[in-house]
């Protein structure tokens, strides 16, 4: 006979399942209500903007109350403010909070560290251990419900954005990958994109394989439209080769010739970084294309990677590459950043002094709290685009990761950043 938590599981996997994509959250939620016996349980998704949650509701026209609204769809945008909900979803860790309604529950929901967003339960009477435990469980598997169904649907994409997108933006958030936080035994890997007014071709991107994590952050020349299109050949390019099992410098090379042989703007270019860890060892080789160069974060130095020279993908047909190695240590941060957080007024932000105040906080957080500090110098609306990618080296390939929220609860940090 299954236990009390394994049926709720399969009630909850079952309405999922019963459900069309756009009501597979709202039919396990419900479920899960009913088996905790909850006065009200609700699903809050992270924005796009990093600092705000969102509460998404289906109701009848006359009663749709205040709030972004598509139809019979409600979004209302509630604003980091320091409260229990940020709390829970920064620290990765369930909140109880006493309400005039009863027991609040706030349970991060969450894959890998990918802070997705906020399970809000109302019980009648103040939950234990074991009941706080077991929301948790069932709040990472919503994590899995939300990411098998929104590939079905664009309602959770459009109750993640507060504001409308350009084409451009369309165009470079298709570039990203699909999460932004990797948790893993051996690395914790996170990345931001803070875009400028007008678009300015920035991308970042990750996979990982058996034994080795492969990474590029990237920059195409120019903004909006051209500037997207650009970055679409480059990005297109490296999955490509990095699909055919190509190493960095043949990848560097196709999406050098494919740069410049297919730009619909003559002399466009691509400066990127592009990393291949070996998660056995902690062998990084690093590939500059005329970028930023990446940082390390070492023993609480910042200092910058020494790298072979080589010119942007795309700037000249017949360039060639060389890359660089670096052997990570435990506790080693690698950092890759676009200009964007060094030019114009983000130039007076001591980046080396910032990355050594946060070395410290999660990988999630930390871009988080670069991308601030940028807009607090430069703000709020950025001449370029400010791109952030940091991959912390824990080691240990070998040892299996155990968690059973979707997050590494040991490695959340509960220092926020002010």
């Amino acid at each position: 006979m299954e236990s009390r938590p394994g049926q709720i599981m399969a009630h909850m996997l079952d309405a999922a399942e019963n459900a069309s994509p756009v009501e597979a959250v709202e039919a396990v939620t419900r479920e899960l209500g009913a088996a905790l016996g909850a006065r009200t349980v609700a699903f809050l998704i992270a924005d796009l903007s990093g600092r705000a949650l969102v509460r998404m509701a289906h109701v009848p026209l006359w009663d749709a109350g205040p709030g972004r609204r598509d139809g019979t769809e409600l979004a209302t945008v509630m604003p980091f403010d320091g409260g229990p909900m940020e709390q829970a979803l920064r620290t990765q860790t369930a909140r109880v909070v006493a309400r005039a309604d009863g027991w609040a529950v706030l349970a991060p929901v969450t894959d890998r560290g990918e802070a997705i967003g906020l399970l809000e339960m109302v019980l009648p009477d103040e939950p234990d251990q074991r009941q706080l435990e077991e929301v948790s469980r069932t709040a990472h598997v919503l994590a899995f419900v939300v990411i098998a169904n929104r590939r079905h649907t664009d309602l959770f994409e459009w109750g993640q954005r507060t504001t409308p997108f350009t084409l451009s933006g369309e165009i470079q958030r298709r570039l990203l990958p699909g999460s932004f936080t990797c948790e893993a035994s051996a690395f914790t890997l996170s990345g931001w994109l803070e875009p400028a007014a007008s678009v300015g071709g920035d991308t970042f991107d990750y996979s990982l394989a058996r034994d080795v994590l492969h990474f590029s952050v990237t920059d195409a020349m120019g903004h909006g439209v051209a500037s997207a299109l650009t970055a679409t050949l480059g990005v297109g390019s490296l999955r490509n080769s990095r699909r055919r099992g190509a190493g960095l410098l043949a990848q560097a090379e196709a999406a050098n010739a494919d740069v410049a042989g297919h730009s619909a703007v003559p002399g466009s270019f691509v400066t990127a970084v592009l990393g291949r860890l070996d998660l056995r060892s902690g062998l990084c080789a690093l590939l500059n294309a005329g970028h930023v160069p990446p940082m390390l974060v070492r023993g609480g130095d910042t200092q910058v990677v020494p790298l072979p020279g080589n010119f942007p993908l795309g700037m000249f047909a017949d360039a060639d590459y060389r890359a660089g190695e670096i052997t990570l240590r435990p506790g080693d941060r690698l950092v890759v950043v676009t200009d964007g957080v060094r030019e114009r007024n983000a130039a007076d932000l001591d980046l080396p002094a910032m990355l050594r105040s946060i070395a410290d906080l999660h990988p999630r957080e930390a871009v988080r709290a670069l991308a601030d500090a940028v807009l607090d110098v430069s703000g709020p609306t950025l001449a370029d685009d400010a791109t952030l990618f940091v991959v912390d080296w824990h080691g240990g390939h070998s040892e299996d990761r155990s968690t059973s929220a979707g997050a590494d609860q040991a490695r959340a940090s509960s220092d926020l950043p002010d």
